[in-house]
């Protein structure tokens, strides 16, 4: 996770050779399904915060690797998880040779810098970090420090986006309605089968058929949802796969290593998969 040390509030590094890391040299590929490359620059424009909603491995983050590199802008990613706290976004105070200073957090460095920041499974954040984030998602835009004692207006190309999984809700692991009712969503799915069939073909540089037999296990393992699995198949395992029969492994084997084994530890689920790929197969 990216740090920027600081000190008497202004930054050590160079901001431009800081962000540079963070842009996106090339075209990441990226197949629109819907209008969401619309309205996703139209959300830019008035650097409205946006929530990407969808199921595990749909293509949310290649999404917004797709946009960033479109609008031309750095993307700051934080993968969140249940032991985050609010300093490992905003900061905290280290010590070093020349003594204690502070050093920025991911968050705290994209709204300095005018970066979008992007916060892929919100989810999995404890609720009570979430909540810094609530100052930069309506019109104050600002994020407070409050180790520092210091208050910080966004950068005016700051973005602030996250996605979320709608699958993962419950009472335990859900964003409060105070939280999603700030954002803009968009919802993604995994593609029609013949926009699925691109995209894995594509990615895992595979024949179009292999790719189209993929896709018809992915889309069998799907309707086993709430059936002994909690997801199915992801777009992205189908990539997986794809390059594992790429580099010579046979379909059934990749598959079991790809899919089934990832999905699931029950033995009769297993055997369910297994028998999905071999009629497809």
């Amino acid at each position: 996770m990216a740090a920027c040390a600081i000190k008497g509030g202004v930054s050590l590094s160079n901001p431009a050779l800081l962000l540079d890391q963070y842009r996106i040299p090339d075209e990441p590929y990226y197949r629109p399904l819907r209008d969401e490359v619309e309205l996703f620059g139209a959300a830019y424009v008035s650097r409205m915060p946006v929530m990407l909603k969808g199921p595990t491995g749909c293509g949310k983050t290649r999404f917004i690797e797709y946009m960033a590199w479109r609008l031309g802008r750095p993307l700051i990613t934080v993968a969140c998880h249940e032991d985050m706290t609010a300093a490992d976004l905003v900061g905290r105070w280290l010590l070093d040779a020349q003594g204690t200073v502070w050093s920025d957090g991911p968050l705290t460095t994209a709204v300095r810098l005018g970066a979008i920041c992007y916060l892929d499974e919100i989810v999995e954040a404890r609720q009570d970090t979430t909540v810094v984030i609530h100052p930069l998602t309506d019109d104050r835009r600002v994020l407070p420090l409050e180790k520092r004692g210091e208050l910080i207006h966004a950068h005016s190309d700051f973005q602030l986006v996250i996605s979320y999984n709608p699958g993962y809700q419950s009472a335990i692991k859900d964003l409060k309605e105070s939280t999603k009712q700030r954002f803009a969503a968009l919802d993604f799915d995994y593609p029609d089968h013949s926009a699925e069939t691109e995209v894995v073909s594509r990615e895992a540089s595979i024949d179009p058929r292999i790719a189209d037999l993929l896709v018809k296990i992915a889309q069998h393992s799907r309707n086993l949802k709430g059936q002994g699995l909690d997801e199915g198949a992801s777009t992205r395992m189908l990539v997986n796969a794809g390059r594992l029969i790429g580099n010579g492994i046979s379909l059934e084997k990749a598959c079991e290593t790809t899919i089934v084994v990832p999905l699931t530890d029950d033995a009769d689920t297993r055997n369910t998969l297994r028998d999905v790929i071999s009629a497809c197969a």
